[in-house]
């Protein structure tokens, strides 16, 4: 009795590892701009060869990003893939927390929310923070005015630090514009819960073990716990069954299963959290709860 001939089928050349020469120039390029970057903020004088090196250095750091993309590309990684093998997860997580900031102020301007289409009902959770994002915006704004009085003998410094009480402004107005523009959501048998443009978690309405209001202006930092205070008050708690994921900023798990949230009508979220769980629980559920026994 023969063996049978077992044959391997090539899955394709493995995605390239990045090569010595870009690792040199990131450790190269990247201190030496920043070394630049603070000459010309502290006002010292950069000789021209030197500011030339700089650029130079640069240009051939993006050129060797851009070459070793095409690899990627070219070896059948996705543009999003191949990507994610070049920027580290932590600066794709800011940079994309960024860009969200900055287009619910476009969404803010046109009064369009993100992600209501198709939901069964929309809670907003923004109005009680309105006065207080507001507030600093005005204070950021006279802190711009004087520093242009101030630094008006320093013009590089100044243009530096206009660039960045501008776009604060615009990060603190984007704050408030997240949360206005992204509203907690019921859809599909799940809560999702949601917080200015850092946070976006989904709660299956079978884990929901209760959902009670509560007002809450003080939250303890404990595991496994969700603290999303508006205005520093947070009126609703659910107590899960089973934890849901609720990444760190930078991407890292944490997995809960006490969510303590805020709307600006904590009423009919709670009313609404509590009907939609007992339509998906059956006629058990809604059996008991007609007959006054507690429903979370």
């Amino acid at each position: 009795m023969t063996t049978p001939e077992i044959r391997t089928i090539p899955l394709g050349p493995p995605a390239p590892v990045r090569g010595p020469a870009g690792r040199r120039l990131r450790v190269i390029a990247l201190p030496a701009q920043l070394v630049l970057a603070g000459a010309l903020i502290a006002g010292v004088p950069s000789p021209g060869p030197v500011r030339l090196g700089g650029a130079l250095l640069l240009t051939a750091l993006l050129g060797a990003e851009a070459r070793f993309w095409l690899r990627l590309r070219r070896h059948g990684l996705s543009g999003r893939e191949a990507l994610a093998r070049i920027v580290p997860e932590p600066v794709r997580r800011v940079a994309a927390h960024e860009l969200r900031i900055m287009a619910s102020l476009v969404r803010w301007a046109a009064r369009r929310r993100h992600g209501v289409k198709g939901a069964d009902a929309v809670f907003p959770h923004g109005r009680d923070q309105a006065a207080m994002m507001y507030g600093l915006t005005f204070a950021c704004v006279v802190e711009t005015v004087a520093l242009t009085y101030l630094l008006a003998d320093w013009p590089v410094v100044h243009a530096v630090l206009l660039v960045v009480d501008v776009y604060t402004v615009l990060f603190v107005l984007g704050l408030h514009a997240a949360s206005v523009t992204r509203p907690h959501l019921l859809a599909d048998g799940v809560l999702r819960v949601r917080q200015a443009a850092h946070v976006d978690v989904r709660v299956p309405l079978d884990r929901i073990a209760s959902v009670r209001r509560e007002s809450l202006f003080t939250h303890e930092r404990k595991d496994g716990e969700l603290n999303l205070p508006i205005g520093s008050r947070t009126s609703l708690t659910l107590i899960l069954t089973e934890p849901v994921d609720a990444p760190a900023f930078l991407g890292a798990p944490r997995p809960v299963t006490v969510i303590r949230l805020h709307a600006d009508d904590p009423k009919t979220l709670h009313e609404a959290v509590v009907r939609a769980r007992n339509a998906s629980a059956g006629p058990a559920r809604s059996e008991a709860a007609a007959a006054g026994q507690p429903s979370g």
